[in-house]
């Protein structure tokens, strides 16, 4: 009777594993920041990313015949997506653009606005169902579920778009609301 070989079916994959979240959470994080123009940091995450890359793939063409160092290289690939998300939502960096269309009395929210020294401009306009205001915001990502409470709470019939904002200058932003 032939014993289990644990490295092989066990503890190789999950090194596998574990090296392939790490890549693919550092690729994640890249690819986001470099569409927010943060391109200092963007090298030496790639430096990482690949280093780790190469000794994970080694190991699995060291072991073409082993299926559980496949799985674990497509698993590693799906929870480093997932992980390299998560942690971009939660440090939350760059600005965002809301745009607020409505018809409604836009005056309780606007006060909102200037109590937490929240820039805005406000815009006279015209669409398909007759006169608007057109609010414009620019937040920090960080500040922007409690602007969009804000909102929701003092204009909750209003339409409004969100999106992202890569570069800017200037400007009056949310106090640190917490």
């Amino acid at each position: 009777m032939a014993s289990f070989d644990w490295f092989n079916w066990v503890v190789l994959p999950l090194l596998i594993f574990i090296s392939r979240l790490g890549d693919v959470t550092l690729a994640t994080l890249r690819h986001i920041f470099i569409s927010k123009g943060l391109k200092k940091i963007v090298p030496f995450i790639g430096f990482f990313e690949v280093l780790i890359w190469l000794v994970a793939i080694k190991q699995v063409f060291n072991n073409l015949n082993n299926i559980a160092c496949f799985i674990a290289w497509a698993a590693g690939f799906s929870m480093g997506t997932f992980v390299g998300i998560f942690i971009e939502e939660k440090i939350a960096l760059g600005m965002q653009l809301i745009r607020i269309i409505s018809k409604a009395d836009n005056n309780a929210l606007v006060e909102q606005l200037k109590k937490i020294n929240q820039g805005y401009t406000i815009v006279d306009g015209e669409g398909s169902q007759g006169a608007v205001k057109l609010i414009f915001l620019q937040v920090k990502r960080k500040n922007k579920p409690e602007v969009v409470a804000l909102i929701h709470q003092y204009m909750p019939d209003a339409f409004y778009s969100i999106e992202d904002v890569r570069n800017s200058q200037m400007g009056v932003f949310t106090k640190t609301i917490k």
